[in-house]
């Protein structure tokens, strides 16, 4: 029997090759096999390459929120969320006179299991545990350092619930007070807070670059 690599049958073979079903023909020649290895060895890697691509691409996919705001989260009962047991967070919520965070406080407060965590760190293993049906909300900054560190699987969902400054504090009627505050506002007119935050926050994170544009210049909720 012969073996012959016409057009059709090379067409054939490659198409096998490439579908990585195999052929019912096969080269006989020296020369024919090397170029056949040849052949299989670049759809492996056309194809390998394909399927971890397609795999990073859905995984993308399904990180994308159907949650955008708070607003979305307190009119839902699929995800649930919570806060720190105590800490600036949890006060907000507590004291707010806002409707939509009223109604997050009386299901946050009765809801059981509790959803309040005793640390950050609880809280974040709680979402990444959840596969998506717990919320953990925290102070930006804290959320924006944990969303640019491995394993990179969490993300920051929705605008600022609230805005409030970081402050350094000092004994009534002290001294330094007044240098302190001068020393803080320069630094700040300067842009040198904001750079310093870029640059551990997101210069020398571990998930690849982040959109300047949305890189919040306020230490918020």
């Amino acid at each position: 029997d012969s073996n012959e690599f016409g057009i059709f049958n090379s067409l054939w073979f490659s198409l096998g090759a490439f579908m990585q079903q195999g052929c019912d023909i096969s080269p006989r020649s020296l020369s024919g096999r090397i170029v056949g290895g040849v052949w299989w060895f670049f759809t492996l890697i056309i194809i390998s390459s394909y399927t971890a691509n397609l795999a990073a691409f859905l995984t993308v996919e399904r990180m994308v929120s159907p949650i955008e705001s708070a607003e979305d989260l307190a009119k839902q009962t699929e995800i649930a969320y919570g806060t720190l047991d105590s800490g600036s967070t949890k006060e907000f919520f507590r004291r707010s006179k806002i409707a939509v965070y009223e109604k997050m406080w009386t299901y946050m407060k009765s809801a059981e299991p509790s959803v309040f965590t005793r640390t950050t760190a609880e809280g974040v293993a709680r979402v990444r545990k959840s596969k998506g049906k717990f919320a953990f909300l925290l102070e930006s900054t804290m959320n924006e350092y944990i969303e640019q560190r491995k394993p990179c699987d969490t993300m920051k969902v929705g605008g600022n619930l609230d805005s409030k400054g970081y402050g350094v504090a000092t004994p009534k009627g002290s001294p330094l007070g007044t240098p302190v505050n001068l020393a803080v506002l320069k630094l700040s007119e300067a842009g040198v807070l904001d750079k310093l935050k870029n640059k551990w926050w997101y210069d020398k994170g571990e998930c690849g670059p982040k959109d300047s544009g949305s890189k919040d210049k306020t230490s918020a909720l």
